[in-house]
């Protein structure tokens, strides 16, 4: 089954960290990107740009507006995404407890919703 992590943690917080730190957690994370990857759980896995360059799309009526997002008032904010395989939600927990930004941030953890085909 599959199994969306959703990294969230606070943007300034990541910014404020060192270079150095920065580093460490840059390569952390794509350590564990690799060792999901060579075990067979890794689907896909992105960092997000900032939250200040998100665009929120609305369609109403058949119009569309896209405005400046999201709206949302919140303290963390969604950094990134790791899609894994996972043979049930304990495993994909135990994984999402070992992302980096795990100890950081927080990771929410949703199974991916198979649409039934007509």
């Amino acid at each position: 089954m599959k199994y969306l992590c959703l990294v969230y943690h606070e943007e300034a917080a990541l910014r404020a960290l060192s270079a150095t730190d920065m580093r460490k957690l840059d390569a952390d994370s794509l350590a564990y990107d690799k060792l999901l990857d060579d075990r067979g759980h890794l689907i896909a896995a992105e960092a997000l740009q900032p939250v200040k360059t998100a665009k929120v799309v609305r369609k109403r009526k058949g119009r569309v507006l896209v405005t400046d997002g999201p709206f949302a008032e919140t303290k963390e904010q969604l950094l990134g995404f790791i899609l894994v395989e996972a043979e049930d939600l304990e495993k994909a927990l135990a994984l999402a407890a070992d992302i980096p930004l795990a100890e950081l941030g927080m990771i929410e953890v949703r199974a991916i919703y198979d649409i039934p085909q007509p």
